[in-house]
């Protein structure tokens, strides 16, 4: 049994009827729910009591260093099985640090922590650290985002690697590390045993100076499948050096994250040797880059291949055109992988639809996921978009949000979303304008088909 509740305003006796529940829950999850230190006083007695219990997410709730002394005391009876903790933005310090150094050398059966978001700083995760080393932390993944974290905690992150093999996910995103101390860490975890699958480096003022050293980690770490270094000033030159631990027959990386990079169509020829060869990559995301048309009709090239396994493609806010439509037309012709792909924010327009028409009907077309939101788009291609709709069976998720379709464009919309061969599970129409009589026929639709979910 799972108890999964958010953004709850907790009274009384909604809270005693809760626990109540809680007694026989396996998961516990109670977001955004303002709870208190007392209202931890409570769940500390449900950790003690109920042995069964393997999960417990309190995201956002701000009860502070005295809520974590409180549910600290039952994570540490041996009765515990707690193996999931989540405790992002509940406003700890570095004075929670201790107690949860306690837990994480005292409860093996504790496999996740998750304290993004809390003002930690260098000094408490130092702290933390030392619970890392003791041999009863069996700790697999550690989320420390937004901790207010320094360069100067590489060196006990690193002692910490050393000693924990079973560390598979380690996020340090959104602290200032520096090049430096990446350099550090990376050279940390090539000579480190454990096997990480997982790290995550946006926004920790990395430039193309650290990305020879990720790029090692990348060829001695074929356990590394998903890497994020989105928000990093790395540039073209960055991308060639990550580029090489990429197509190291070492590397089995799975998700790649280059979001706002500074990559311009240079990095694409790069790219496309790492999609066209790298037949463990299937997701790739390249938001808010300039890459241009002549950069996307170089990665679309690539998607041709048949060893491309793509299956995620984010290219949201690069700066395309019309121009590169008929490239991805071509690409989608080809590519059965891909599913799910992201092109909002790029001045397409309707003549860009046109061309993705072709493309996106072709029977080796397994598209499900197709994000045109702000693409310059009117009720001129509404027409074609309904055909998509209505053809495209596999197609189940579609974003038109901020384009100008008016109450014509949104009639066609309708009309498809009737016709029975329209699969369409959830349609994303954030300010659009339509009538009353519009948004009526949008809401019987949503009565009339339980599976269609319209988000406005």
């Amino acid at each position: 049994m799972e108890l999964d509740i958010q953004c709850e305003e907790m009274n009384p006796s909604r809270w005693a009827e809760l626990l109540s529940i809680m007694k026989t829950c396996k998961a516990i999850r109670l977001d955004d729910c303002n709870l208190s230190s007392s209202d931890c006083k409570d769940l500390s007695s449900i950790i003690t009591t109920n042995p069964s219990l393997t999960e417990l997410k309190l995201n956002n709730n701000e009860f502070g260093d005295a809520g974590i002394e409180y549910l600290c005391k039952g994570l540490l009876t041996p009765s515990c099985s707690l193996q999931k903790l989540w405790l992002q933005n509940c406003n700890l310090t570095s004075a929670s640090c201790e107690t949860l150094r306690s837990v994480l050398s005292a409860q093996p059966s504790l496999t996740e922590l998750h304290v993004g978001d809390n003002r930690l700083g260098t000094d408490g995760v130092k702290v933390l650290c030392q619970g890392l080393m003791n041999p009863s932390c069996k700790l697999q993944k550690l989320q420390l985002e937004y901790c207010e974290l320094t360069a100067d905690i590489v060196e006990d992150l690193n002692a910490a690697l050393q000693t924990k093999p079973t560390l598979k996910e380690l996020s340090l995103s959104n602290n200032t590390l520096g090049d430096t101390a990446v350099k550090q860490l990376c050279r940390g975890l090539v000579e480190a045993r454990c096997d990480l699958e997982l790290l995550h480096l946006e926004n920790c003022g990395i430039t193309s100076d650290s990305c020879r050293d990720i790029s090692a980690v990348l060829s001695n770490k074929s356990s590394l499948m998903d890497l994020s270094v989105g928000d990093n000033k790395i540039g073209d030159s960055g991308l060639t050096l990550l580029c090489q631990g990429l197509l190291h027959p070492n590397c089995k990386i799975q998700k790649l994250w280059l979001w706002d990079c500074d990559l311009t169509n240079i990095s694409c020829k790069d790219l496309s040797g790492v999609i066209s060869s790298k037949e463990t990559l299937v997701e790739i995301s390249l938001i808010d880059n300039n890459l241009r048309d002549a950069g996307m009709e170089m990665l679309c090239q690539a998607l041709k291949d048949p060893r491309a396994q793509l299956q995620e493609l984010w290219v949201r806010e690069c700066g395309l055109t019309t121009a590169c439509c008929k490239a991805v037309s071509s690409a989608l012709s080809v590519n059965k992988h891909l599913k799910i792909l992201h092109m909002g924010e790029n001045k397409l327009g309707d003549a860009g639809v046109e061309l993705l028409r072709e493309g996106l009907l072709h029977p080796n077309c397994n598209i499900q996921s197709l994000w045109l939101g702000n693409c310059d788009l009117t009720a001129d291609c509404c027409t074609t978009l309904a055909t998509i709709m209505v053809t495209k069976q596999c197609l189940t998720e579609l974003d038109l949000s901020y384009n100008t379709l008016e109450d014509d464009g949104m009639r066609k919309i309708c009309e498809a979303l009737r016709n029975p061969n329209c699969k369409l599970q959830q349609l994303i129409l954030y300010d659009i304008f339509w009538s009353a009589e519009v948004d009526d026929e949008l809401r019987a639709l949503e009565e009339s088909k339980p599976e269609l979910k319209i988000i406005s």
